[in-house]
């Protein structure tokens, strides 16, 4: 075995321990070592990624070198490790651009408990997407969610306790209905290795067993994993959790926490029931069908807010619409459509999200919509990002958002009995999106009068006064340009993954 082949499962340990440590070092400390350990881990997934797609084959690490079932299991492939390497890609960019409200907004004795949170994780993401064994997934969503509510309430202020109180409430139920469906499916089983699981499964298919069981099992599993990626009607906790946390937490919990999720239930999709199983269960129509209804009503809830944080925060319910509606169409384009666009609204939520607050910065640390009049002429950058960011969750081509868009037409077009309803919702959804974030960009490009920003003591602020802020946004950018304007290659790399995936 080559030496890269064991860097996955020293990312994951390295990313574990780097959380008890940071405990014990005073916050400076604690911040250096998190961003050490997120750069270290990225670049260890970018050598396994080229491994990987050098070799063309996925490989099998088994935990201290014991088969199954009495060790456990990793499974790496080209998916696998592109999702690794854009993950940490995405949670450095969020940590650098909110390093300033950090160090302003927690007290400086918790601080490093905050790092304590964003290691562990960076390990739980990373287990959920390495993970061939469907217990240690489950213990990891366990870590994911205390990790996430931690980064949640970190602020200890009535809104922010409040948030990870209904986060927790909802997290802690799909959890529950994640648990009893593997049970069931051990039961059916004797199995929690996910090749041995499929094995199982496709016997009990063939000979018509347990059919009712398993389709028990399939759809606690999916309920469960939607309740904790916020799919509608679950996303009850999502505005206050996204809208009032840490510029950071915010970022990260709406970019990549759901989409952990939501890249496990594509796993247990593929690799433990067998996607021609799940397609014959029809548990991916109802999350069509659901995946349609928050594309719309997610959108429309976004118009009505008039919180720039919150309205991004609802903007999130339908881009998860878009993803589950992708999966739900059943078919392999839909799930690349659906893959590709956990990574361009993760790219894209956070550009929005850091942005915004560079909008927020000028404009007398106030959120509300009508406060942010000529922001973008008094912070440019920020006003050119969340320019960006806004275009790209419209559609509009060049960026990110526009190409999720073509692959889910693509894909509703090539489903026969599906293709009327995702077009419609396409074209609606995009109409509503245009709708709350074209009429943002405006406000901010609305000038406003110099008495009324005397009055309210709005700043000016230049890029060079917030150098770590800058750095985020223009990275942002040009990740989000890379994938509006070098697609093709970036579905080619999905599309062998999901082939070694499968």
């Amino acid at each position: 075995m080559a030496f890269v082949q064991n860097l996955p499962f020293l990312s994951i340990i390295l990313s574990l321990f780097a959380g008890p440590l940071s405990s014990v070092l005073d916050g400076k400390k604690a911040r250096r070592l998190n961003m050490a350990v997120i750069t270290i881990v990225g670049l260890m997934s970018a050598a396994v990624l080229a491994f990987v797609i050098g070799s063309g084959e996925p490989y099998v690490y088994m935990m201290g070198h014991f088969p199954a079932p009495w060790g456990n299991e990793i499974r790496i492939g080209t998916l696998e490790a592109s999702m690794a390497v854009f993950f940490c890609v995405i949670m450095f960019l969020c940590m650098v651009g909110g390093v300033q409200e950090r160090i302003n907004e927690l007290e400086e004795s918790k601080e490093n408990l905050y790092y304590v949170m964003v290691n562990l994780l960076l390990s739980s993401l990373l287990a959920l997407i390495y993970t061939n064994d469907l217990f240690t997934a489950y213990v990891f969503v366990e870590i994911n969610t205390i990790s996430a509510c931690g980064l949640i309430m970190i602020r200890q202020n009535g809104r922010t306790i409040e948030a990870a109180t209904r986060y927790m409430i909802m997290s802690l139920l799909g959890s529950g209905l994640f648990l009893l469906g593997i049970c069931f499916l051990y039961d059916l089983t004797g199995h929690l290795l996910m090749s041995n699981i499929q094995e199982q499964v496709r016997l009990l298919h063939e000979t018509g067993e347990y059919h009712i069981p398993l389709l028990v099992s399939l759809s606690l599993m999916s309920v469960g994993l939607a309740i904790k990626s916020a799919l509608y009607p679950f996303h009850a906790w999502l505005p206050d959790a996204y809208g009032y946390s840490t510029l950071s937490s915010a970022a990260i919990l709406s970019s990549l926490v759901s989409k952990g999720y939501i890249f496990l239930l594509i796993k247990i999709f593929y690799r433990v029931i067998g996607f021609d199983m799940v397609w014959d269960s029809k548990v991916i129509n109802v999350l069509f069908i659901f995946g349609i209804v928050g594309m719309i009503l997610g959108s429309v809830d976004a118009i009505k807010e008039s919180n720039v944080r919150r309205m991004i925060a609802y903007s999130s319910v339908a881009q998860i619409g878009y993803i589950y509606m992708g999966l739900g169409l059943g078919t392999t384009a839909g799930v690349i459509a659906s893959i590709y666009h956990i990574v361009s609204h993760a790219a894209t939520k956070s550009l929005l999200f850091v942005a915004a607050s560079g909008l927020t910065d000028v404009s007398g640390d106030s959120t509300d919509f009508f406060d942010l009049t000529g922001a973008g002429f008094r912070n440019k950058l920020a006003g050119v990002a969340f320019t960006v960011g806004s275009l790209s969750m419209v559609g509009f081509p060049m960026f990110a958002g526009f190409i999720s868009k073509i692959l889910f037409a693509q894909a509703g077009v090539e489903s026969n009995h599906k293709m009327f309803l995702t077009l419609v919702a396409l074209a609606i959804s995009t109409i509503l999106n245009a709708v709350y974030f074209m009429k943002t960009v405006i406000r901010i490009y609305t000038p406003v009068q110099k008495k009324e920003q005397k009055e309210k003591n709005f700043a000016v602020i230049k890029a060079g006064q917030q150098p770590a802020k800058s750095f985020a946004l223009v990275c942002f950018i040009i990740l989000n340009l890379i994938l509006g304007l070098s697609s093709e290659p970036i579905v080619r790399l999905f599309e062998n993954g999901l082939k070694m995936f499968a």
